[in-house]
């Protein structure tokens, strides 16, 4: 896990950056391209980490880990980065140790300036790469920025918010609104333009490792979930947004056909890692075993019997009862009727044994159903004049 093996008890913090819909449309038919622009956002604020501290990158370093999300809110193809930065750097000591630096957090007018540099080299690089032309008023893909692929138009419409596949094919997907809301929700604390937009305004200090955790899991969540996802009457799929957009929008609507299109969309090409690592993690920093909590990395020496074992060396003992309760949050130690403790007395993995236990508690379940009660009714009335005489 990143908060046990990698991220060490420093401040953390977190920068999200989205990009404008051409780019989507690039980075998710040419994943190549995506990280070589990856690289580029890594460098521009990794520098303004090192100068914000007052040193120079002979003397100071700093390091992130990626999460490169593909999908939005409305299952929409949406790729952006989340990236877990040092909130600081390290210094290197003529001892051969390093002291970590806490830097302050970034203002509004950084932040806009952040992303006008971001947006300025990543539109240079693209330029470099014959993927993008300009002109006097506008820039825009080549024509062969994009290789010729049957999901060349199901990316497309799912970057545009619209239906893929079906006689409705084009049109804007179904959407189900409220009021809207008013305002943005990051208020002034993120940097705009032309359409990349910057955000740096979650953090967790160094003893704030549960809350470190919380935000690992959220980056690292699957694009679908379940609680939101429901049937209509008709049949459609119907998928709740986490947060209503500000034009009130609150639901979204597929037929079956185009849902399955909007998930296909969403599944990266083969072997692209979307989990990256960058400065002093990287696997080959030479810093990486000394920041970190696993305490592997290039030129560590092999570990001696007596030293206290890492994060990674205990984990490993960790039963599968442990390992559920810590990934899922499923507790199977506790009774979920009465709350007391449970002990584990077997553990079945042949499959017939585990169908034939399936299939007796299904029919145990039918068999032994509760009897619907008769329906009320009045006291006899020979009854009620006995009572009363």
């Amino acid at each position: 896990m990143l908060v046990d093996e990698v991220l060490p008890e420093q401040p953390m913090r977190q920068w999200v950056l989205s990009f404008p819909f051409q780019l989507r449309f690039l980075f998710a038919s040419r994943p190549e391209i995506m990280g070589r622009v990856l690289g580029i956002v890594y460098r521009v604020i990794a520098t303004h980490l090192v100068k914000k501290a007052g040193h120079t990158h002979q003397v100071a370093k700093t390091g992130a880990v990626t999460l490169i999300q593909r999908f939005g809110s409305a299952l929409n193809l949406n790729v952006h980065f989340h990236m877990l930065f040092l909130d600081g750097v390290y210094v290197e000591q003529s001892h051969g140790s390093a002291r970590f630096r806490w830097v302050k957090a970034p203002t509004s007018p950084e932040l806009t300036q952040l992303t006008h540099t971001i947006a300025h080299r990543v539109g240079r690089y693209l330029e470099r790469q014959g993927l993008l032309e300009r002109d006097v008023e506008n820039s825009y893909l080549a024509s062969d920025a994009v290789d010729d692929d049957p999901m060349t138009p199901l990316l497309g419409h799912s970057i545009t918010y619209r239906i893929a596949v079906g006689s409705q094919a084009g049109r804007k997907v179904f959407t189900l609104q409220t009021l809207p809301t008013s305002g943005d929700p990051f208020g002034d604390g993120i940097g705009k333009v032309a359409g990349f937009s910057l955000h740096a305004g979650v953090a967790a200090r160094a003893d704030e490792r549960k809350k470190l955790e919380r935000l690992c899991r959220y980056i690292s969540r699957p694009a679908v979930s379940e609680k939101r996802l429901s049937l209509t009457r008709g049949g459609n799929v119907r998928y709740q947004l986490k947060t209503p957009y500000r034009d009130g929008t609150t639901h979204v609507i597929f037929e079956p056909l185009d849902f399955i299109a909007r998930l296909a969309a969403l599944v990266p090409k083969p072997r692209v890692n979307l989990t990256r690592f960058h400065g002093v993690f990287a696997p080959n920093s030479r810093h990486r075993a000394l920041v970190t909590p696993a305490k592997r990395g290039r030129g560590n020496k092999v570990r001696v019997a007596d030293e206290p074992a890492t994060p990674a060396q205990r984990r490993a003992s960790m039963t599968w009862a442990q390992r559920l309760k810590r990934v899922f949050n499923i507790d199977i130690e506790t009774c979920s009727g009465c709350g007391g403790a449970m002990k584990v007395i077997a553990c079945i993995e042949d499959p017939i044994v585990i169908k034939q236990i399936l299939d007796h508690l299904k029919h145990k379940a039918e068999t032994s159903g509760t009897r619907a009660l008769p329906e009320s009714r009045a006291p006899p009335a020979e009854l009620l004049l006995g009572l009363f005489d």
